[in-house]
C-alpha cells in the first residue's frame, strides 16, 4: 500500500493522474533550512522526514505493506537563494522580482519509506520566466496564486503565461517528478521481492 506523506493537493492529483492508488497521510515538520544546507541537501532531508515520521507512526509502523512517499519542493533564484513559500505578498513579489527575466532551478526531493529500505533521490528542472513588469506581478498576487507555492508561482496556473522554457522533468515543477518517482516504487518493489525469496 502507497501512502503519500504530503498535504499537496497537486501531488495528490500527479498521483492520482499517473494511475497509482494509495492514501493521504499528511506530514507536519519543521521546513526551515539549515545554516549552509544546499538545495538538494534541503529537499531530500525533507522528503526524508516526511517520510519516516508517516511510517514510523502508529497507523502504519507494524504494517509491512506500506511503503510511504515524501516529497519536498524548492525554487532556487538566479542567486543562489533558496525560494520557500512566501510570507506574504510582499515577500512574493521579492520572490518573482528575483526570478523574473532570468532562467532559475526547481528541485524536488523524493523519498521512499518501506520497512527497512529507504530509498532517497532529486530532480532538477530548469525553468525560464520572462520579465514580468510590476503591474504583472501586482496582479497574479491578486489572484491568490502565490500563497502557498514554492518561489511563489505555479506553473500549472496563470502563472503559465510566464514560462517560455522549461527544461527537464514539468511534472517536477508542478511538485512531483512522476517518472523519477515511478522508478523508485518499481525499485523499492523488487528489493522487496528480492528479500522476501531468501
Amino acid at each position: 500500500m502507497l501512502v503519500l506523506a504530503s498535504a499537496s493537493p497537486r501531488r495528490r492529483e500527479l498521483l492520482a493522474q499517473a494511475g497509482f492508488s494509495f492514501e493521504v497521510a499528511a506530514a507536519q515538520i519543521n521546513e526551515d533550512p539549515r545554516p549552509e544546507e544546499s538545495p538538494i541537501a534541503y529537499v531530500t532531508r525533507l522528503a526524508r522526514e516526511k517520510a519516516e515520521a508517516i511510517a514510523g507512526s502508529p497507523k502504519y509502523a507494524a504494517d509491512e505493506s506500506v511503503m510511504v512517499l515524501g516529497a519536498d519542493t524548492t525554487v532556487v533564484a538566479p542567486t543562489g537563494e533558496i525560494l520557500a513559500k512566501p510570507l506574504n505578498n510582499a515577500d512574493a513579489a521579492r520572490m518573482l522580482r528575483l526570478l523574473s527575466g532570468a532562467t532559475h532551478k526547481v528541485i524536488t526531493g523524493v523519498a521512499l519509506v518501506a520497512g527497512d529500505h529507504t530509498e532517497v533521490a532529486a530532480e532538477v528542472t530548469y525553468v525560464t520566466m520572462r520579465t514580468l513588469s510590476d503591474e504583472e506581478i501586482a496582479a497574479y498576487l491578486q489572484t491568490g496564486e502565490a500563497h502557498d507555492k514554492a518561489g511563489s508561482y505555479a506553473i500549472q496556473g496563470y502563472a503559465a503565461r510566464w514560462i517560455p522554457r522549461v527544461h527537464g522533468c514539468y511534472f517536477n515543477v508542478v511538485g512531483l517528478p512522476l517518472a523519477l518517482v515511478t522508478a523508485m516504487i518499481e525499485g523499492v518493489e523488487a528489493k522487496i521481492a528480492q528479500t522476501a525469496t531468501r
